[in-house]
């Protein structure tokens, strides 16, 4: 193992801070999730997760945000997205979809040339659009099933499908294989203080949750199924089967037919 892979993944471990913001209140008998069945563990690590991010880089994001124009902001954002290029590309091709693959290749051929290494996303300006992808899709679309939910010591909410594709996001990543470290230590820095920083519009949706773990739990997972079928995940037959049986058949009455 290279010193530089060794290294992003101790700085990357911190990424799952940004998205644990979870208290750490337990289910009670007979509630937990068939999809969470380690939900008192992942509750524990949630908890972790939030206390570190809370007195490291929710902190610092907060003053990236006062000191840095929102400009300067939008550049760092746009640079960080170009360098997910690469990853997009390789899984669109693995998933049979290579239209989406060679926009992906186009879009960081226009924005590492014209767009200044990203900082200008000129590419969306020409109609090449971007279509997130990674390994945990590529193991959906491949026919890996999905797993329990898990909490992954600070990296955040996963399954435990794309938690075991985590090393190969790694391995994708274009700053991995460069090799002025010195520079390279910095951009993964700031990469990661902007994507703290964005995540404080989730917060704001999220503040008034009753339960936040669940709220987290709930939201990563639907929108991991809508990336993984392309905006049009499949309906849950059994939500509508529970809804009816607790909206009509606790009533005495009949649920609806299909087509009323």
């Amino acid at each position: 193992m290279t010193r530089g892979f060794r290294h992003t993944m101790r700085m990357l471990q911190a990424l799952g801070t940004l998205l644990c913001i979870a208290g750490c209140a337990t289910s009670a008998p007979g509630q937990r999730s068939p999809a969470d069945p380690w939900e008192p563990l992942n509750r524990n690590i949630h908890a972790f997760n939030d206390t570190l991010d809370s007195v490291t880089l929710k902190p610092v994001a907060k003053a990236y945000e006062k000191a840095v124009p929102s400009t300067a902001r939008l550049g760092v954002t746009n640079f960080s997205r170009n360098l997910r290029s690469p990853l997009n590309l390789i899984n669109s091709f693995l998933q049979g979809k290579p239209r989406d693959g060679f926009t992906e290749a186009g879009r960081f051929l226009a924005n590492t040339t014209f767009g200044l290494l990203g900082v200008l996303d000129v590419a969306t300006d020409m109609g090449l659009e971007s279509h997130d992808e990674d390994f945990g899709q590529t193991l959906a679309a491949w026919g890996v099933p999905d797993g329990p939910y898990v909490v992954v010591p600070m990296l955040g909410p996963r399954t435990l499908r794309d938690a075991l594709a985590i090393p190969l996001n790694f391995l994708a990543d274009p700053l991995l294989h460069y090799d002025n470290s010195s520079v390279r230590d910095r951009l993964y820095v700031l990469r990661l203080v902007d994507v703290r920083h964005r995540l404080f519009a989730a917060e704001g949706l999220i503040k008034d949750s009753t339960d936040r773990y669940l709220t987290i739990r709930e939201s990563y997972l639907q929108r991991r199924q809508y990336l993984i079928h392309d905006g049009d995940p499949p309906v849950d037959e059994d939500f509508y089967d529970d809804f009816y049986d607790d909206e009509y058949y606790d009533d005495g009455e009949e649920p609806p037919q299909s087509g009323q």
